[in-house]
């Protein structure tokens, strides 16, 4: 995966993160979703989201495999190919993640 991509993975990554802040009005209690934003959750909800792609994706080859005429060939193929890459993008971002706790750690005082 080159820079540009990783780079457009993460700007992606963030620009959902400010969406997702959502300022209540200083007399209203705040809503669920405003508590939850943050960098951790949304770290979680993506690693949940591929592991939702990977069960999937490992539903439908078996589906097929056992002949389920409901599933072809086509969407196996695809669901397997996204479950792929969501998994190698999250696999860059805790990449760089550890790098940059790795250089933070090596900061002379």
């Amino acid at each position: 995966m080159s820079d540009a991509s990783i780079n457009a993975i993460l700007s992606q990554i963030r620009s959902l993160q400010g969406q997702m802040q959502v300022r209540p009005a200083p007399t209203e209690a705040p809503p669920a979703a405003a508590t939850e934003a943050g960098f951790g959750n949304t770290l979680k909800r993506a690693v949940t989201q591929v592991n939702a792609e990977q069960n999937e994706s490992s539903a439908l080859s078996k589906a097929f495999e056992l002949g389920d005429p409901n599933v072809d060939l086509v969407r196996v193929m695809l669901a397997s190919q996204q479950s792929s890459v969501s998994f190698r993008a999250t696999v860059e971002v805790r990449n760089r993640l550890v790098q940059a706790y790795q250089d933070v750690m090596n900061m002379p005082l």
